[in-house]
């Protein structure tokens, strides 16, 4: 199997992973579910991972990596997010042209992630960023690497573009917004560690 047919089949599984429930999906709202819902308030965080921009970026992709069957420490993971926040994984359609973006609170991102990660090792770490700042605003480009095995070659890299927000204390996630790299879209130099 190529090195890109088995990336694709990996990708491919986490997108079965990540797709929306049809049967929940196809279903009208009803007065009930259609009532807006009050996110619960995140855990307290670590001051460790929230006292700046490139501590709040380690510790996310700190606690989404571990080997196969691993329990994540996703109350951690709850603590880096700003009620609300949105995590957006974006992927090429299926059966027709172009690209979809599949929008998660924090705790859909959890469920759908974690039966993966219960059957298989996934180890990702930041490759390269670029970061621009306004205020209490950031917008990070994140290089990612994702393995399994810490030891072996990346299956997969991509771009996620962090959104976050400091209220005067702390480091908050807004959204992470993400998109893997393809035959179609290379990552550009610019985007990839010096020397690269």
């Amino acid at each position: 199997m190529t090195r890109w047919k088995w990336i694709a089949t990996f990708v491919f599984a986490l997108g079965l992973a990540l797709a929306p429930h049809t049967s929940a999906q196809s279903q009208p709202p009803t007065a009930q579910s259609a009532a807006p819902q009050t996110p619960a308030p995140p855990p307290p965080a670590n001051s460790a991972d929230v006292a700046s921009p490139s501590a709040l970026l380690a510790a996310t992709y700190d606690v989404i990596s571990g080997p196969a069957g691993q329990k994540r420490d996703w109350d951690r993971f709850r603590s880096l997010c700003w009620s609300g926040a949105r995590l957006i994984p974006t992927r090429a359609n299926k059966d027709a042209a172009g690209f979809n973006a599949l929008v998660l609170t924090p705790e859909e991102y959890i469920t759908r992630v974690t039966p993966l990660f219960e059957k298989t090792s996934f180890f990702e770490i930041e490759a390269a960023r670029r970061m621009e700042r306004y205020g209490n605003i950031v917008q990070a480009f994140s290089t990612y690497e994702s393995r399994h095995d810490p030891k072996e070659p990346p299956f997969q890299r991509g771009i996620k573009s962090f959104q976050l927000f400091f209220d005067g204390s702390r480091w908050w996630i807004i959204s992470v917004f993400w998109q893997a790299e393809t035959p179609e879209y290379p990552i550009p130099k610019e985007f990839l560690p010096s020397g690269s």
